[in-house]
């Protein structure tokens, strides 16, 4: 249980900053398989290793409500001191996400059509992609039950160890791509296959890892889980509600970047590629912004489970000090360096001036971004998904809205112009609830 007394700001950095490690590790995943097969495969190798990881991170982006749902209930269940309630949530957890998984696996023909049917490439690249994507869906259960793993790990506050599983995980799929496609020269299925091996590698690590911590607190004679627990159906619903609800929210927030990019597109390649590179240094600063983001839900879930409106309050307040330093510390860096930066990206003239030009805008965006990435960490750290939902909704609504409104007088400013006013909708629509989620904690 945390208290306004133990969260200083000392304390958050040290909560927050593996945490931020864990988020850049992430896409380190899909970089290494592109690494490795760059330097020993075709050029037609790499494209299908491009393919496969896109229809694998937008797959499995729309899953993410596995680790925000656990990290809500988790948290909560650990504020109020129930440690039963913890393993069940995880309990649930992991079944619906081992669920999920298997029911990739048995879709993967439709998936792999669909997926296809939308993207375009050679028929080389979509025959390997195709060799790919097969090898790979079979680490689809291992991978969204690592998401809960990773939710729990949140919730818990053990930043430490979370960091620790993703370094594993990127660590030996470095490794086994290097064995598979370099020394064995397995090629696009070898990369597939060390993926697939370090995702069941590290949810085996993440399992004894909790298994071990959360067993040492059971009280003697009392099982680790109880099935009539795991499977009360009031749990269960409220599992699936807040699941849909982040779910829902997490594809209008797909559907925003994806919209953001096809309407790039629409001004020439130029603009297109131009944007694509802002958009990369907008995600790298995402993963610091992320980073207090979690912290925060795990600190309102505990407040919320503890029903503490002062560690709620303190835990609010520094952690969003914080994101906005954060915020402005990254938007200055972008202004000061990001040419810099752009050229370390690409070597294409015409690119760089245009990013160049519209640097200023993605600077704008990194700055008020703090307050969505916050709130959303408050609302799933006090599990008030339909409330996400809804401020999703009305934020794409206003999106779309300043869209046809400015793309015409404002041409590519116009766009960016709209995805600002994006992301603060989407902070004031959570604020708009805010005083509301406040009040219902006792003083």
């Amino acid at each position: 249980m945390h208290f306004p007394e133990h969260i200083s700001y000392g304390y958050l950095l040290q909560k927050a900053w593996p945490l931020i490690l864990a988020n850049a590790a992430v896409p380190l995943l899909g970089l290494v398989d592109s690494a490795v097969i760059g330097n020993v495969g075709q050029v037609a190798d790499l494209g299908a290793i491009a393919f496969g990881a896109l229809i694998f991170s937008f797959a499995y982006w729309g899953f993410g409500f596995l680790r925000m749902g656990t990290t809500a209930f988790v948290a909560q269940a650990a504020g109020a001191g129930d440690e039963r309630g913890v393993r069940a949530v995880l309990g649930r957890a992991l079944g619906l996400g081992f669920g999920l998984g298997c029911l990739l696996i048995l879709m993967q023909g439709p998936i792999q059509w669909l997926a296809f049917a939308v993207l375009e490439g050679s028929g080389e690249v979509e025959a390997k992609a195709g060799e790919y994507f097969s090898v790979r869906i079979w680490g689809a259960p291992a991978t969204l039950a690592t998401f809960s793993l990773m939710g729990l790990l949140i919730g818990l506050g053990q930043s430490r160890r979370l960091l620790a599983v993703q370094l594993f995980l990127n660590g030996l799929n470095a490794g086994l791509d290097v064995l598979f496609a370099g020394v064995l020269d397995w090629g696009v299925r070898g990369i597939a296959m060390g993926t697939v091996v370090a995702e069941w590698s590290t949810l085996v690590l993440a399992c004894y890892l909790i298994y071990a911590d959360l067993n040492s607190r059971r009280l003697p004679g009392e099982s680790f889980w109880d099935l009539a627990e795991i499977l009360d159906p009031l749990a269960l619903r409220r599992t699936l509600l807040a699941n849909t609800d982040i779910m829902v929210r997490t594809l209008i927030l797909v559907f925003s970047f994806a919209f953001f990019a096809s309407q790039s597109a629409r001004f020439g390649d130029q603009v297109l590629a131009a944007n694509h590179l802002l958009m990369q240094l907008i995600a790298f600063a995402a993963f610091f912004l992320d980073g207090f983001a979690f912290v925060a839900e795990a600190l309102v879930g505990s407040a919320v489970g503890a029903a503490r409106r002062d560690s709620f309050d303190v835990a609010v307040r520094r952690t969003t000090v914080l994101a906005l330093l954060a915020a402005c510390f990254l938007a200055t860096l972008l202004l000061l360096f990001g040419e810099g930066l752009i050229a370390l990206l690409t070597d294409l003239s015409p690119v760089r001036i245009q990013a160049g030009e519209l640097l200023w805008l993605a600077a704008i965006y990194v700055a008020v971004s703090f307050a969505a990435f916050q709130l959303d960490g408050i609302f799933i750290g006090a599990a008030r998904t339909a409330q996400m939902r809804n401020a999703a909704i009305v934020s794409i609504a206003c999106y779309l809205g300043l869209w046809a409104l400015l793309i015409e007088p404002m041409g590519v400013q116009g766009l960016w112009w709209a995805m600002i006013g994006y992301v603060i909708a989407r902070a004031l629509a959570l604020l708009y609830y805010f005083s509301a989620l406040r009040r219902s904690f006792r003083p």
